[in-house]
């Protein structure tokens, strides 16, 4: 597995501390960031999980912990829109360039707006997707804010 994906790049430009960690991806899991949260023996509020969705028709990417549900009403009223929902699969891996499972808020293919919850920032250190499958990377939650250039907010049911 390669430790350096466009995500850790990226990280690694700004000058943002992070710590790799490795876990053996299960493609069956019925929710890839507990899988993930488990495999790392870290508590899943820490596990943070990168979706992509569409508010008003426009890709948005939202970082959410691993154990909470996105309301897509506080989704659609973060970035001032009247609707949200979930983009596509294939269309998300189209345009982050990265793979479902392996999809991370850093080094996107293409840069889209991103909205972070807000509870996420009261964990000392939080994991977000490295850019592949099987691979996280630990940060400070205010350097991922920072790194991702995202808006922090309530987004969850």
């Amino acid at each position: 597995m390669s430790k350096t994906t466009r995500a850790t790049a990226a990280l690694a430009s700004l000058g943002i501390k992070f710590v790799l960690h490795t876990y053996s991806y299960d493609s069956t899991a019925e929710r890839i960031g507990l899988q993930a949260a488990e495999a790392l023996g870290i508590e899943p509020r820490r596990m943070l999980k990168t979706l992509m969705a569409e508010v008003d028709g426009k890709p948005v990417c939202v970082v959410v912990p691993s154990d909470c549900e996105v309301s897509m009403k506080k989704l659609a009223a973060a970035f001032g829109g009247k609707a949200a929902q979930m983009m596509r699969p294939a269309d998300a891996e189209r345009l982050t360039g990265y793979h479902v499972g392996g999809i991370s808020p850093f080094g996107q293919k293409k840069r889209v707006p991103v909205a972070i919850e807000e509870a996420a920032l009261r964990q000392s250190s939080v994991f977000l997707n490295g850019g592949q499958r099987g691979l996280q990377v630990e940060l400070d939650p205010n350097d991922a804010v920072n790194a991702a250039g995202a808006i922090v907010r309530a987004l969850t049911v």
